[in-house]
């Protein structure tokens, strides 16, 4: 199961660390650094879920397309870290 702290976070909250997640420079991180980048965008995703079923807002949705392309590419790094 996954920690994360954003379940107890307020919409708006959310919505800031998920921008600050999404304009962060990406460029020089080690392998450690991309798992828990991914983890985070995960976290995010998931709490940023949450608000979009309730209020169905789409800027909410934007962002976390945002988030889960930003996701995939650190992912895609990853895996060529470890083939």
């Amino acid at each position: 199961m996954l920690n994360n702290n954003y379940n107890m976070d307020t919409l708006e909250q959310t919505i800031e660390k998920g921008k600050e997640f999404e304009k962060r420079s990406m460029g020089k991180m080690t392998t450690s650094d991309r798992l828990a980048a991914s983890k985070e965008a995960k976290a995010l995703v998931l709490a940023l879920n949450e608000f979009y079923k309730e209020s169905k807002d789409s800027e909410i949705m934007d962002l976390m397309k945002l988030i889960t392309v930003k996701k995939k590419k650190i992912d895609k790094r990853l895996a060529y870290s470890f083939s």
